[in-house]
């Protein structure tokens, strides 16, 4: 669940830079999201399943509900720390044309 968390994130960031033509290239921007993104995010969310894991003992469903919870906000704050909401000429608003407007953006 984590792996798979991990890579739908980079997956989102590397499609919203490309498509707003953020950073030094394509090319960089997967070095980047491959080799240190996803395995960072990856021991943090294993981290995260763990501790709540422990902390919640033998309860299946609340401990099920909390660890959707948990996890879906620390891909979601994570996603907000890399998030480029600078203003670019593929996208005006900071946000790829692509994004449905009724999810609000990533970001503080």
């Amino acid at each position: 669940m984590a792996l798979l968390l991990a890579v739908s994130t980079a997956v989102l960031l590397g499609r919203s830079w490309t498509a707003c033509d953020v950073g030094v290239s394509n090319a960089a921007n997967s070095g980047f999201l491959l080799w240190l993104f996803i395995p960072c995010l990856w021991t943090v969310l294993l981290l995260v399943w763990v501790a709540v894991g422990a902390l919640l003992g033998n309860r299946p469903l609340l401990r099920a509900s909390a660890l959707a919870v948990t996890l879906l906000g620390v891909v979601w704050c994570v996603t907000s720390v890399f998030w480029e909401g600078a203003a670019t000429p593929p996208c005006p608003g900071g946000v790829p044309p692509w994004w449905p407007s009724s999810i609000p953006a990533p970001g503080f």
